[in-house]
This record gives structure tokens, C-alpha cells and sequence, in this order.
């Protein structure tokens, strides 16, 4: 079958493109949450997102459905890279942006859970383990403030018999994490930015940007729409309209099993510095990472899968997560994060009118509702 191909009717562009106040290109947490605050800020305002796919194709539906700010190692990574302050206002924001999503949709919408988070170290790793243990009572007084639990993460390695897991030397437990059903979430943002008067066009796919004299989006279908302003939420497919701005785009593949009986992991888990982690959802593990194996290969923005990633997942699995049972893999999919040199994200007008929300790092669930509000602000002034 052909591409679809035609000509705008006069109705249709009278009604549903014309005299667009704001236009969002990406229809995923951030761009839905930039539209909402709109919408809400300035109820009169015409804002309109554009999708290119059926769905939002990005991350935002593709994601493991961790509500996490960041592990241990994570954190220790950042700050020896960052510095502490830097790090501290990051998770800050993420934990504002979790909270920000569980506010606007609810944690029965969302099916949020608050059964932590677990770090895994092996035999080998003890030395970044002992380095976890030493930091422990700093990172519990830094976050104190900010989350107000008084004791974010402890020590929690009595739990791993309680598992099953196999060659795992310590668990550290955060208590302030917890998991939520990705898909139930996006379906309840895309309602609620609805429900306020938000236009949603999926399978628009926008080719080319022109700012000059006016903005200017074309379509894939060669349709030209003429917004006031603009809001680019592209996160990982940013580079294509912004090539000079340090935001990569990072393939993250994803694993998932069939039913597994009497399964006993409840909660989310991260395993080396986070590269891998896995989780429950319907008596199903969802497993997923290792693009640090590849790094080259994985910085794509081209979804797939691979035999070297998915052997390394395979591999967790049998010798670590659920040693001795036997499971069947039922799915298997990819995302595409924005990643940088930077974690921060970026969030700044780059053209009168025109405004980047992207590079989210992997982080989209705990920041984007923050970072789409933030957009929004600048396009309102």
C-alpha cells in the first residue's frame, strides 16, 4: 500500500491548523506536559501536538516504569564527574517531576507502587560497595530535605535470600523509589491533555523547520503549518532539527518474560551503576540495558535489537535474577533516550518563539513533568 498522500481540505485546516498558538513537536511526557501547563496557565491559548508516530514513539511508552531519581552508584558516578551541588539540584528536580506526575494523574491512574528500589553488587564489586556504605549517611542527610523520608537508602542485604537471586554479595535498598505502569500513564497523560483542550495529531511526522520570517513546520505530507511558537520535545530525536546541541540519542533495549509462577522479585532493581535493571509487572520480569556493551553501536536513533544485548540480558537472568527456573522471553522491544555529556537537562529558547525541553538522560519518568512545565513557562514569558 502506498504512503497515504493528499491535500488539506479547507475545513480541515480551518478548523484543527489554523491560527495555532503554540505547536509541540513530540507527544511524549514532556510535550504533553508542556501543553497541560498551558492549557492551564492560559486556557484561551490553541495548542496543538504533533506526533509522528501511532503512539509516542520515543521513550515515554517504551521505558521500564521505574519512578527513580538515582541509584548509588549512579550518584557516585555523577557527583566524582559533577560535583555534589550539581548533582543534589538534578535529583531534586527529578524528585519534583516524580511528584508532579503522581499530583496530576494519581497513583491509581499511574499504578504506582512504593516498594523501593534495590541496588546489586557481586562478590567482585566490593570495593564500590564499601564506597556506597561510606557515602550512606551523607546521601541520607542530603536527601533529607529534599524528600523528607529520614533515611533514603540502607543497608538491605538480609533480603537477597528472599529473592532468589544468585551470586549477589549486598543489596542496598532505597526506600523512596517505586515502579508504575508506563502504559496506563501515558494513556492517562494523553487523556488529561485532552480533557483541557489540547489537539493531538499522531502520524505527523515533521520534516523541516523554517523560522524565518515566521515559523514554519512541513509535514511528511508536505503540509505547512505556521505556529506562533514553538516547543521542540523530541528528547533522543532532537539532533535532527538541532545537530549542534550535546544531546545523543541512547537505544535502550528491553526484555520481557512470560508468566513466571510463584515469581518473588516485588520492587525495582539496578545492577551495575544502573546500566541494567529489572523489575515485576504481572508476574512477568522486565529486564533490560547493557548498552554499555556497545556503546558505538547502541547511540542510534534507530530501533532494534541485538544478539550481543540480548545474550547479556538472557545471561542476568539465568545466573543472577531467577537461577534454576526456567522462563520464556514473550517480548522484546527498544527505546531511544537523550543523553549528554551533561545530565541536566536542557530546557531553553534557542529562537525567538522556539523552545528545546530534550536530554532528559535516561530520567524521563522522574523529570519530565517538570521539564515540560518549564518549557511552557518560557513560551508564556
Amino acid at each position: 500500500m502506498s504512503k497515504l498522500q493528499y491535500q488539506l481540505s479547507y475545513w480541515e485546516y480551518d478548523s484543527f491548523l489554523k491560527n495555532i498558538d503554540v505547536a509541540i513537536i513530540g507527544s511524549g511526557i514532556v510535550g504533553l506536559n508542556a501543553a497541560i501547563h498551558l492549557k492551564e496557565q492560559a486556557p484561551k491559548l490553541k495548542v496543538a501536538v504533533f506526533e509522528r508516530g501511532p503512539l509516542p514513539i520515543g521513550a515515554s511508552t517504551r521505558n521500564a516504569g521505574f519512578a527513580c531519581f538515582g541509584s548509588m552508584t549512579e550518584l557516585l558516578d555523577d557527583i566524582n564527574e559533577r560535583g555534589e551541588d550539581a548533582v543534589w539540584q538534578l535529583v531534586e528536580k527529578r524528585w519534583k517531576g516524580l511528584q508532579k506526575l503522581r499530583q496530576r494523574l494519581g497513583d491509581q491512574a499511574i499504578q504506582y507502587k512504593d516498594w523501593g528500589a534495590y541496588e546489586l553488587f557481586q562478590d567482585h564489586e566490593s570495593d564500590i560497595y564499601e564506597a556506597c556504605l561510606e557515602k550512606m549517611d551523607d546521601f541520607n542527610q542530603q536527601l533529607r530535605p529534599i524528600i523528607g523520608h529520614p533515611t533514603v537508602f540502607k543497608e538491605e542485604s538480609n533480603a537477597i535470600p528472599t529473592f532468589g537471586f544468585s551470586n549477589i554479595h549486598s543489596l542496598i535498598k532505597n526506600q523512596a523509589e517505586g515502579q508504575i505502569h508506563t502504559g496506563e500513564m501515558m494513556k492517562s497523560l494523553l487523556q488529561f491533555a485532552q480533557s483541557v483542550g489540547v489537539m493531538i495529531f499522531t502520524g505527523i511526522q515533521i520534516e523541516k523547520l523554517h523560522y524565518e520570517p515566521t515559523i514554519e513546520l512541513v509535514t511528511a505530507q508536505s503540509w505547512k503549518i505556521h505556529p506562533k511558537q514553538l516547543i521542540i520535545a523530541t528528547n533522543g530525536f532532537t539532533h535532527q532539527f538541532f545537530p549542534q546541541l550535546d544531546i545523543s540519542p541512547a537505544r535502550n533495549q528491553v526484555l520481557i518474560t512470560s508468566p513466571i509462577p510463584h515469581l518473588k522479585i516485588k520492587a525495582c532493581y539496578h545492577y551495575d551503576r544502573g546500566y541494567y535493571y529489572f523489575r515485576n509487572i504481572h508476574h512477568r520480569i522486565l529486564i533490560g540495558g547493557g548498552r554499555n556493551l556497545a556503546p558505538a553501536e547502541e547511540t542510534t536513533s534507530e530501533f532494534g535489537a541485538t544478539q550481543l544485548i540480548y545474550n547479556a540480558l538472557i545471561e542476568l537472568l539465568q545466573n543472577v535474577v531467577i537461577p534454576n527456573i526456567p522462563f520464556e522471553i514473550e517480548q522484546q522491544w527498544s527505546g531511544i533516550l537523550g543523553v549528554g555529556k551533561n545530565k541536566s537537562p536542557i530546557i531553553e529558547e534557542i529562537h525567538p518563539n522556539v523552545v528545546v525541553a530534550a536530554r532528559l538522560g535516561g530520567m524521563g519518568v522522574a523529570i519530565g513533568s517538570l521539564a515540560g512545565e518549564e518549557a511552557a513557562s518560557l513560551i508564556i514569558g
